[in-house]
Order: C-alpha cells, then structure tokens, then sequence
C-alpha cells in the first residue's frame, strides 16, 4: 500500500515540476504565470523546494528502515517538516537524521514525527479534508495572499508554512483554526518585518486599476441613462409633434 502511495505522490509531484518548466521557458498557462508571480520565493527556490520533496519522497520509498512507516513531508524555502507516526524514538531520530544526509541543501528540519501506530485511511481522510477546508477558508479573508502559505494536517494538526508578516502570520493561524475537525494549528513561518516592496507597488497598480474600471464604468452607467432619458424626449416630441400637426376634416 506504501508503494502504492508513493507511486502517486511521485507521479503528482513529477507533474508540478513538469508545470514549471514551461515557466522558465516563456509558455506558462495564465494559471502558473500567476502563481509563480504572486509566490514570495524566487522560479529557482520554487524548483529547489519541490526537487527537495521529490528526493526526500524517493528515498522514503526505497529505504527498508522505513519500509512499515507512516511520514510525510512539507517543503518551503529549503525547510523540512515532517509528520507521521513510528514505532520507536530511534526510528523517528533515524528519520530526521537520514533525511538530512540523503539531501543535503536541507537548511532546516521540523521533526513532528509521533510515536505510535500508522494513521488509518479514515484518518488520512479527515485530515485531508481539513487541509481542503483551510485552503478554502484562506480564500476568504483579505490579508494575505493564499499562496503564500502550505497547509498540511496530520492527526487534526494544522501545520502551517510560508513566508508571512506577523500580521498575515497571526491571520493565517486564525483563519484555519476556524476549519472544522482541527484539533490545533503549528506555525512554522518565515517572518517578514515587511511585506516585499515590488508586491505593495504591485497592489497598488491593481488598485489603481480597479479605481479605473470602477470610473469607467460608473461613465458608462451615466452615458446609458443620458441616452435612454435623451431617447425619451426624442420620442415625447416627435408624439407632440403629430399631435399638433393633425387636423380633422369636418363634412357639412
């Protein structure tokens, strides 16, 4: 069943780096032009992240060590996180320490391994729900940009990664605290003292974007009524006009 997991995850995350590619080259869908312009990291660090992920993926699947054992793993800025469930503290101490070795451009691993049984499919599924819910939630409010946060549940854990202010950190943690099942919510954040300068100039000109729009079409609006109350009055003389000029013949 392990295989078969890893299988997918593999194929999944091998798709995602196959969608970025076309970025570099100058052929991204309007989607991925989109994500990648609104993401905080760099294209390169975007591709180290998921290279990371892929490598970590692969070597999870392949060593006999973990061969009976629930992990995963949640990737941003060259940080690790992950989460599952082993038998032993030497498995879970094992784990972090071989992941470090197999990739070493790893800057930093959050270690949220729990002693004791694999989750079960029911499990997995609450806790997938719960992340659906929390990206859908993040939607929702105007603080931050959804992008700029990943989400991963495990055990009604919401674990949270991504480069924040305070501000949009502290929202984040609200927003998805509000998710239904979620037993409690871990920041392991990146914090800004700003937000970057070119997203603020960025968000200003769609701001002044907006308001353009916004006037344009309010004179759009008011051309329309000018036109239609114009139409009214063409029409409301042309009926006094007839009126007028109409003259009954009398026969005597």
């Amino acid at each position: 069943m392990k295989k078969i997991i890893l299988s997918i995850s593999l194929i999944v995350n091998s798709l995602f780096l196959i969608g970025c590619a076309p970025v570099i080259q100058g052929a991204s869908t309007v989607s991925s032009v989109i994500s990648i312009s609104n993401d905080r990291r760099s294209i390169g660090k975007i591709l180290d992240d998921k290279t990371i992920a892929s490598r970590l993926l692969i070597w999870y699947s392949e060593d006999p060590t973990l061969s009976d054992v629930h992990l995963n793993f949640m990737v941003y800025n060259k940080t690790v996180l992950i989460t599952g469930e082993v038998s032993t503290p030497e498995i879970r101490i094992y784990a972090s320490k071989q992941a470090q070795l197999q990739v070493p451009n790893i800057s930093q691993i959050f270690n949220e391994i729990k002693l004791g049984p694999s989750s079960g499919l029911i499990s997995r599924v609450k806790d997938s729900a719960i992340t659906i819910q929390v990206e859908f939630l993040f939607q929702n409010q105007e603080v931050f940009h959804p992008i700029h946060v990943r989400v991963m549940t495990e055990n009604q854990v919401v674990y949270l990664m991504g480069a924040l202010t305070k501000r949009e950190a502290n929202m984040a943690a609200k927003t998805a605290a509000k998710a239904k099942g979620a037993y409690k919510v871990v920041k392991l954040f990146d914090y800004l003292k700003t937000r970057p300068k070119a997203e603020i100039e960025r968000d200003k000109l769609k701001e002044l974007e907006d308001k353009r729009k916004a006037e344009f079409e309010k004179q759009q609006v008011d051309l329309e009524t000018k036109k239609a109350d114009l139409q009214r009055q063409i029409r409301a003389l042309s009926s006094n006009t007839t009126a007028t000029n109409f003259s009954p013949e009398y026969a005597f």
